[in-house]
């Protein structure tokens, strides 16, 4: 799909729903900026952007700034920061995971106070690669109403961004959920997103020849692993 086409899959869903507009997470990545900058081109001024620092690097909330002023989009900043602290204190000791994802779902709990205050839907900024092998978080960044680019691939996002003038420093640093100091995607998933998109898109078509059958395996298993998080939540039969 291109730009013209999600926005208007943007403006569909949100009329849809009757609501005035929507509210998104700005990281300042290159997914985020993108999905803000297509909700844009979608619903115009009917669009507030949330930017959510929490122990965050200082450069992601300027990169965020950055976009948001560049393509007018109103932002609002909630900083977490304390809460999560607090919220660790209160809660028994976890491992890293568990304390991490306390992160995005507090962006969550934060977003659609906005949502339900403004009337407005949550965009979630999630893609294909991220969404088919299960790299988010549960009722965190995976809470959300609508995904306007989780119909591209990691390496489509980046064309795509580069297209809408997001700039080239955005695209181009190392994707990072920002769940510790240090951490990126590919680094925790221990793949490269092209290596993943290559993957995923041979497993669509049923033709992996020539590519790492131990990588191929890798991505299997991410997906299986992960189904349930793609899941409305089950129930026995009656």
């Amino acid at each position: 799909m291109n730009a013209e086409e999600i926005a208007n899959w943007i403006k569909n869903k949100v009329e849809e729903a009757n609501a005035k507009g929507a509210v998104i997470g700005m990281s300042g990545g290159v997914d985020s900026s993108l999905a803000a900058v297509l909700c844009k081109k979608a619903l115009g001024d009917n669009l507030l952007g949330i930017l959510m620092p929490c122990h965050s690097n200082p450069s992601d909330l300027e990169h965020a700034k950055i976009v948001a002023e560049k393509f007018g989009i109103p932002t609002q900043t909630v900083d977490l920061t304390e809460i999560y602290d607090k919220l660790l204190k209160t809660l028994p000791d976890g491992n890293q995971i568990a304390k991490a994802n306390l992160k995005p779902r507090l962006r969550m709990l934060a977003l659609y106070y906005f949502a339900n205050k403004l009337g407005y839907l949550v965009a979630g900024t999630g893609n294909k690669t991220e969404i088919m092998v299960g790299y988010f978080t549960k009722y965190g960044d995976g809470g959300v109403d609508i995904e306007p680019i989780g119909g591209l691939y990691k390496t489509q996002v980046r064309e795509l961004a580069k297209e809408l003038g997001i700039p080239e420093e955005i695209i181009t640093k190392p994707p990072s959920a920002g769940l510790w100091e240090g951490q990126t995607d590919e680094g925790e998933m221990g793949i490269t997103y092209e290596e993943l998109d290559k993957i995923l898109q041979a497993l669509e078509k049923g033709d992996t020849e020539g590519l790492d059958p131990e990588k191929v395996e890798k991505v299997k298993q991410m997906i299986q692993k992960s189904e349930h998080k793609r899941k409305p939540p089950e129930a026995p039969e009656a």
